[in-house]
């Protein structure tokens, strides 16, 4: 598992092949696709999260992307689209924005060609 500390704050794409847990600051895309991404209650993202499940006691602003689940936990607030097959969302925690359980693999695969397109730049 990997920490992003509560000093620490990241100006760009985040990507990991293990679990992730955020407690600092990230504007940017967060890719961890296969593992578990955490947004702690210090955690603030503003971009588009990949995850297996994704579990959010912060702030997110952006998609969160889940192959599993998004778990929205009590004081947590997401500002975005939620495109997951499941939702957790616990008494106290906010969503503004949309829930579409259907789009997952479609999701996926804009942000692989996305991830790729800038790769390449």
């Amino acid at each position: 598992m990997s920490v992003i500390g509560k000093s620490i704050h990241i100006t760009g794409e985040v990507r990991s092949t293990s679990d992730l847990t955020i407690e600092g600051e990230v504007t940017g895309p967060v890719m961890c696709e296969g593992a578990n991404v955490t947004l702690t209650a210090t955690a603030t993202i503003t971009g588009d999260v990949i995850g297996s499940e994704i579990t959010v006691f912060g702030r997110s602003s952006g998609q969160l992307i889940a192959t599993e689940v998004v778990d929205v936990r009590p004081g947590a607030v997401v500002d975005g689209t939620i495109i997951a097959p499941r939702l957790i969302l616990h008494e106290g925690g906010l969503v503004n924005g949309l829930v579409d359980p259907k789009r997952v693999d479609a999701a996926m695969s804009v942000m692989k060609f996305q991830q790729k397109k800038r790769d390449a730049s």
